[in-house]
């Protein structure tokens, strides 16, 4: 009876969320002081490739704990990030493993701050930042991935305590981060070095302006079609 009590008594979400944290902070801990994370921060590519050339599994895996790291602190610069892994894996390889694992980053944080750590972080976010996601949701998130005017990490944390739904916003930080994450790659890449190549990334811009465009104006219209039939049906 007395352990049954002691079950209910318990507070499961800070629980779990105290085990994490320390999980993550022990690990967190042990990569930081690590020499292959000392040449990440200071950009050698070279010492990086030699520390993961005996497996490119340990690489793919090293790469996708950075991300969630420049998801949770921004700490590390984010085209550094996609250097790294294009030097690694090549541009077409770099590029995507960067998108994938910036999506798969977004979505961890998100759940865990929506499930875990709202009690910690809600107090760390402005109300007026908080109500534009509420209000705009899925164009928020998109607008922000591809202008980021905000940090990567405090996207996440604003939509993990948000009502915006994890499809909205897995889909607008997607969208985004592909059309950002493929104009940086591109400077790595060394396709802005030559003057022909100048009006190949213009094309790309004018053709990537013109889908974000596309999908404010669809947003838009869905969103006012909704406000009609809401005020028809109140009638």
């Amino acid at each position: 009876m007395k352990r049954l009590m002691i079950y209910k008594n318990i507070n499961w979400k800070h629980f779990f969320a105290a085990i994490a944290i320390l999980l993550f902070v022990i690990y967190f801990d042990s990569i930081t002081e690590s020499e292959i994370f000392s040449a990440v921060m200071a950009g050698d590519i070279q010492s990086i490739k030699g520390f993961v050339s005996d497996s490119w599994l340990y690489a793919y895996g090293f790469m996708f704990f950075i991300m969630i790291i420049q998801n949770s602190f921004t700490i590390i610069p984010l085209i550094l990030v996609i250097t790294i892994n294009i030097a690694l894996f090549g541009f077409l390889k770099g590029f995507l493993w960067s998108w994938f694992t910036s999506v798969a980053a977004s979505v961890l944080i998100f759940l865990a701050v929506r499930y875990l750590f709202s009690d910690y972080t809600s107090g760390k976010v402005s109300s007026r930042q908080l109500s534009r996601i509420e209000e705009k949701g899925f164009a928020y998130v998109f607008s922000a991935r591809v202008m980021p005017f905000i940090p990567t990490s405090l996207i996440n944390i604003l939509g993990g305590l948000s009502s915006i739904g994890l499809k909205s916003f897995t889909i607008g930080t997607a969208l985004g981060n592909f059309i950002y994450f493929f104009l940086l790659a591109l400077v790595p890449a060394g396709i802005m070095s030559s003057g022909m190549n100048h009006y190949l990334l213009g094309g790309i811009l004018i053709a990537f302006l013109a889908v974000f465009y596309w999908i404010g104006r669809f947003k838009g219209r869905r969103n006012r079609k909704m406000t009609m039939k809401s005020a028809w049906f109140h009638r």
